[in-house]
């Protein structure tokens, strides 16, 4: 099901996120600083409070009379200003002075005054006042005295200020989010380009890649990653058409030779004996390719993981004394020798079978390609944390240069010399596959004394005790020595 809204673009959701985000970061910061400023706002006016509280205590004298009035002049009269107010009482309550502007706020609480500053809010008349009440002594006679200043001047700054930073958050959001998404389209502007590259980039034009300018950034190792699945993939196709092309080649073949001995025993009229001959001849064609289709759909089982494999505690060693066993009559034809070295109790955790195949087919080719009167050696050793099984040979050996494609399906040193001797080109394919989906390793490599020496690295079950002694089996075609 489609979704209801398109799906912006990437540049369009981080431009949206860098926006929301520093939004938000903004109103943190407004808010912290418009607190911060309230603050001391507010602590200002304490201040200036506390000393028109000082001033005004200055002003209160003695009269002769023996009373208290106030002594203020012009310049320090509170009532040339409308935004301060002073009010002084006597300890009995009788007011002593009390400017103008503070008549519009109530009367202290007397009772409630003491020698320590009170700071209160007051609101009268739609006016927000701050007072300083306290008690003061002149002249040995006690006093309260109040001060006040309006807050009207201190909020109209911090409005302003609050007006600012509200209609000035936004638009500062918007601008940033502008020069984001501005920022977000260049930078993403290479992603663009290497969709249009890649997009050029068929099954016809695999060979190209698409240029890398910085390898060293997160997109240029994009690209990098892009053109390695590239060569995989060119690889990939490659190995397809390479593997359709000999697949229809060595079906073709057979099919060619039954159809051949087809015409042959058509074109005439023949004895029971050579139609009989004739039939034998195509059903060991059909033989032929009937154990071609099936490698085939069984190395085709196994790329796509169908195959189940049943591991279990395998002593490799007996594992290929047992093969050997099996295909000494082979090696008995060609008067070659067999010869096992194993040590005692080499375990591993694999599909017996499976692994049973693989060392079947390698001391096959052995076999098949060694010379007459020669030695095949096969080895069981272990390494640390791995068991190991090589199968040396004295045949012509492999190329370097091919070493790697050996194992590659239907690839051939020599097509006619294979063909002779009945290979279908998957062996070593069948081999490779038992190893490594028993999570080991197969590789080829020179033999020292001449041939060829492949090596099946696997995990080892357990550590081998030192004490384990080697047990040494040579065999020849028939029987052990």
């Amino acid at each position: 099901m489609s979704p209801r809204w398109p799906v912006p673009s990437i540049r369009l959701r981080l431009t949206a996120w860098y926006t929301v985000v520093l939004g938000l970061m903004l109103v943190v910061y407004a808010t912290a600083t418009f607190v911060t400023v309230r603050h001391e706002f507010l602590e200002q006016l304490d201040d200036d409070l506390y000393e028109d509280f000082e001033t005004a205590e200055g002003l209160i004298a003695r009269t002769p009379q023996g009373g208290l009035a106030w002594a203020s002049d012009r310049h320090h009269d509170p009532d040339n200003d409308v935004d301060r107010g002073s009010d002084v009482w006597s300890a009995s309550g009788e007011q002593i002075y009390r400017s103008s502007a503070s008549a519009a706020l109530p009367a202290p609480a007397l009772s409630a005054a003491s020698t320590q500053p009170h700071y209160e809010s007051i609101v009268a008349n739609g006016h927000r006042w701050r007072t300083l009440t306290r008690t003061a002594t002149v002249d040995g006679l006690a006093v309260v005295l109040r001060v006040a200043r309006s807050e009207d001047r201190v909020r109209t700054q911090l409005w302003e200020i609050l007006t600012v930073l509200v209609f000035g958050l936004p638009a500062v959001a918007g601008l940033a989010g502008l020069g984001g998404y501005v920022l977000a389209r260049r930078a993403l502007k290479p992603i663009d380009q290497i969709a249009d590259e890649a997009r050029r980039i068929t099954a016809d034009r695999l060979h190209e890649r698409i240029s890398v300018p910085n390898q060293q950034d997160e997109i240029g190792r994009l690209a990098a990653v892009i053109n390695e699945t590239f060569s995989r993939l060119e690889s990939s196709f490659d190995q397809l058409r390479r593997f359709t092309a000999d697949a229809s080649h060595e079906l073709r073949t057979p099919l060619a030779v039954i159809r051949g001995i087809g015409e042959v025993g058509l074109g005439e009229t023949r004895t029971p004996a050579e139609y009989k001959e004739a039939i034998g001849s195509m059903l060991e064609e059909v033989d032929r390719l009937t154990t071609l289709v099936d490698t085939l759909l069984r190395l085709s089982h196994g790329d796509t993981g169908t195959i189940r494999v049943l591991r279990e505690a395998v002593d490799l060693g007996q594992l290929a004394r047992d093969v050997v066993s099996s295909l000494s009559i082979l090696a008995e034809e060609r008067n070659q020798r067999i010869r096992v070295d194993a040590a005692d109790r080499t375990m591993a955790n694999v599909d017996r079978l499976a692994l049973r195949e693989a060392i079947t087919n390698l001391i096959d080719n052995a076999i098949k390609y060694s010379p007459r009167g020669s030695a095949i050696d096969i080895r069981v050793r272990t390494d640390l944390e791995h068991a190991i099984v090589e199968i040396a040979d004295e045949g012509p050996g492999i190329a370097a240069e091919h070493r790697d494609r050996v194992f590659d399906r239907f690839f051939r040193l020599d097509e006619a010399r294979s063909r002779d001797r009945g290979g279908t080109g998957l062996g070593l394919a069948i081999a490779k596959w038992a190893v490594e989906v028993n999570g080991g390793h197969i590789a080829v490599q020179e033999n020292p004394g001449g041939g060829s020496l492949f090596q099946m690295t696997l995990p080892l079950l357990e550590p081998p005790d030192a004490a384990k002694h080697q047990i040494r089996v040579t065999q020849r075609a028939g029987g052990q020595t």
